[in-house]
């Protein structure tokens, strides 16, 4: 084969999109009738074949399922649910091929490319980058699985109560006590220009709202930081847990806790506070998110845990039903729980509103 002797090399030879491509190969949906001329030409002209792909994929079983990973490297989030997925899978005589995208939407289309050539029964993404992707599946006959945050195609997913996770962190932080409670998460609107579904983000911010607002605390904007999650490049991961903090102690009255919407973002929160001399949790406390790595922190960090295992054994549940012939795509949403540990007390009467010398 030549080196343009893949799905991207043929779509941008003939001038379609990949998806294009899968659909002519698989015969599966309508392409007119000039396009699909261009396609089959421009497979000629490279050399591209499927790999019987489009003559038995359904048939035949392979016994694999494709598992995509945003990144195994910057957060445990998802290593997490890949174990889950792979014990379920395992459970069902099946093997499970992982891919990292490493956040490269290139990565990810061909990855999925070099699956469908390896004839994956299923694929699950955490989370799919893009929906070229889901769509070269859905072309290829290959049911997919979205976990966490859902692009709009008509797929299974599964989700979690966001919004009820953060109204949990804040009703305890209340029933202890506390009244100015901060927040550092997710900004919804930066990952909305990323391109990616911000629900997640919209949930846990909207939750932490409707707790203060049962509570009846008003909504302060000088204790809330939204940003990323994970620094890039060279700067370590927990730097946006740290820039958050550190903005929260500048207010003219700081919080006597936060509520932090990542347990790697809590840990950068954590370093700060030690920093600037606070007691965590005599002079503030912390709430972490998601449950990865707060139970190794210290203190011990209350936190708000994802059933993470859980979320990898249903998409995995999901991906088997769609294989043996269930395609009603369904979303299965799971519960969170507060996970009450060393990180969060009562507010200390000696607490002062000053701010402290800079960290």
């Amino acid at each position: 084969m030549s080196k343009s002797a893949t799905l991207i090399g043929v779509a941008e030879q003939a001038g379609v999109s990949t998806a294009t491509v899968a659909r002519v190969l698989k015969k599966n949906g309508y392409v007119k009738e000039e396009t699909r001329r261009r396609v089959e030409e421009a497979l000629r002209q490279t050399g591209y074949r499927l790999n019987g792909v489009a003559r038995g994929l359904r048939t035949n079983r392979s016994m694999t399922i494709g598992n995509f990973l945003r990144s195994t490297t910057h957060n445990p989030f998802f290593a997490e649910i890949a174990r889950g997925i792979e014990d379920e899978a395992l459970r069902n005589d099946y093997t499970v091929i992982l891919l990292n995208m490493e956040a490269s939407r290139e990565r990810e289309r061909l990855g999925v490319e070099r699956l469908i050539e390896r004839r994956v029964d299923a694929m699950i993404f955490t989370y799919a980058l893009d929906v070229e992707s889901l769509d070269i599946a859905a072309a290829a006959g290959i049911p997919t699985v979205q976990v966490e945050r859902v692009l709009d195609r008509p797929t299974s997913a599964v989700v979690v109560d966001n919004a009820a996770g953060s109204v949990q962190a804040v009703e305890h932080l209340v029933k202890i006590g506390h009244r100015r409670i901060g927040f550092i998460g997710g900004d919804p609107a930066l990952y909305r220009t990323l391109g990616v579904p911000s629900a997640v983000e919209e949930e846990r911010l909207a939750g932490y709202r409707q707790g203060l607002q049962a509570a009846g605390i008003g909504y302060v904007d000088d204790i809330v930081f939204l940003g990323r999650y994970v620094a890039a490049g060279e700067d370590p991961i927990t730097a946006w847990g740290q820039m958050g903090m550190r903005h929260l102690l500048q207010a003219s009255e700081q919080p006597t806790a936060v509520l932090i919407t990542s347990d790697v973002l809590a840990a950068g929160a954590l370093q700060v506070a030690y920093e600037a001399g606070l007691r965590v949790p005599d002079d503030i406390s912390i709430v972490g998110f998601d449950a990865t790595i707060g139970r190794f922190l210290s203190p011990a960090l209350t936190t708000v845990s994802h059933p993470l295992r859980d979320m990898g054994k249903v998409a995995c549940e999901l991906a088997l039903a769609a294989i043996a012939g269930d395609t009603t795509p369904q979303v299965v949403r799971l519960q969170t729980k507060l996970e009450i540990r060393g990180s969060t007390g009562a507010p200390s009467s000696r607490r002062k509103s000053q701010r402290p010398a800079e960290p």
